[in-house]
């Protein structure tokens, strides 16, 4: 376990530049293949961006202010009361939120993981600890250790999957640990599970716990970042501490809207979702296979569109970048996650071709020094 230190703040982006490299490239955004963020490689849900041209002119009015309809739709989605759901500006705005929400006192973080877990505590005070997976095990959390040690805190963060290592706790697992620690809040961090095919990850085996928080993300899978979107799913006590600290008017019209979509055409979205893990677990194999014997690098097992890897020396991941980036390929320099090091690099699969053109430069990088 490690003691976080007080100098420690939170990572200066949270992947590539594309606008400032298409501004170095004297090229557009679009031509960069960006590698580096987290979501759906096969773009927005089909029909969600024709629709919202359609509604466009919500856009002159105000949203409402709580956001009450989409938040009892997300409520009815995921078989709960709207008394269990908090609709936020993306699901960061209410992980911001909710230390404060909660009053905690002491943290720890389940990593190496998102910083914003610790930005989030650091903004309330608070210096929180960290039980840091160890790369031996290829990052899975060592569940006896988390369990002996959670009683210690009154807050801990678990993502899940996690990023950047795209590893899956299974829920059985996590309810056994909610369950031994009935005074510890967990705030589970579920951005990436739709990506994952986890038919056993039913989060009913620990729905509505007094003791558990359930983050959501629509940005990620349906890829509509610029929108934010996100939800907490949590006993109805914990709901009503975090409205406390809500924004007036945090999800805005068109946001309003596409959640309204996305939930009214559930089929869609099934099968949109299903599509993209089947997409995923193939090109994760390929990209795992193609590099299987390679003395440079070492690629971990992943549930989601993400995967991380580890450089051998000479090689490091500030140098991969910068090789990649010429080529206009943007990759996650995982240097500053708590937990890792220089050799650490994150990719983000996207369509065929540009992960194989991907594996094609990179091998051509490594087999360079």
């Amino acid at each position: 376990m490690l003691r976080s230190q007080p100098g420690d703040g939170m990572i200066k982006g949270h992947g590539g530049n594309i606008y400032a490299l298409a501004r170095e490239q004297g090229c557009t955004p679009e031509a960069i293949a960006d590698m580096s963020s987290n979501v759906n490689p096969f773009g927005a849900l089909p029909g969600l961006q024709d629709h919202l041209l359609t509604k466009v002119a919500a856009i002159e009015s105000l949203p409402e202010a709580d956001a009450a309809a989409i938040s009892a739709l997300f409520a009815e989605h995921c078989g709960v009361t709207p008394e269990n759901v908090a609709p936020g500006n993306g699901s960061t705005q209410l992980l911001y939120a909710l230390p404060r929400a909660l009053e905690t006192r002491k943290a720890l973080i389940v990593g190496p993981t998102y910083a914003d877990y610790a930005s989030a505590c650091r903004q309330q005070g608070i210096l929180p600890d960290y039980l840091l997976a160890e790369e031996e095990r290829h990052f899975a959390v060592d569940l006896d250790q988390l369990a002996s040690l959670a009683g210690q805190y009154d807050t801990v963060f678990i993502c899940n999957p996690n990023n950047p290592t795209g590893v899956l706790l299974p829920a059985t697992s996590l309810a056994e640990l909610f369950a031994s620690n009935p005074e510890t809040t967990f705030i589970v961090d579920e951005s990436y599970l739709p990506f994952a095919q986890a038919p056993e990850q039913s989060r009913d085996v620990y729905a509505n716990r007094p003791n558990v928080v359930r983050l959501t993300s629509m940005s990620k899978i349906f890829k509509i970042p610029g929108l934010r979107i996100g939800f907490a799913v949590a006993h109805a006590h914990v709901i009503a501490r975090l409205q406390r600290f809500a924004m007036p008017w945090s999800v805005n019209s068109l946001a309003c809207e596409a959640v309204v979509y996305i939930l009214q055409n559930p089929s869609t979205a099934d099968d949109f979702i299903q599509e993209t893990q089947v997409f995923l677990a193939r090109e994760r194999e390929l990209v795992l296979q193609r590099f299987a014997h390679h003395p440079s690098i070492q690629w971990y097992p992943s549930c989601t569109s993400f995967m991380l890897a580890r450089l051998k020396s000479p090689h490091t991941a500030a140098k991969v970048h910068a090789g990649l980036a010429r080529n206009l390929i943007l990759v996650r320099d995982c240097s500053n996650f708590k937990g890792l090091t220089e050799r650490h690099v994150r990719i983000s699969l996207k369509n065929s071709a540009a992960n194989k053109r991907f594996c094609v430069l990179l091998t051509e990088l490594l087999e360079k020094a």
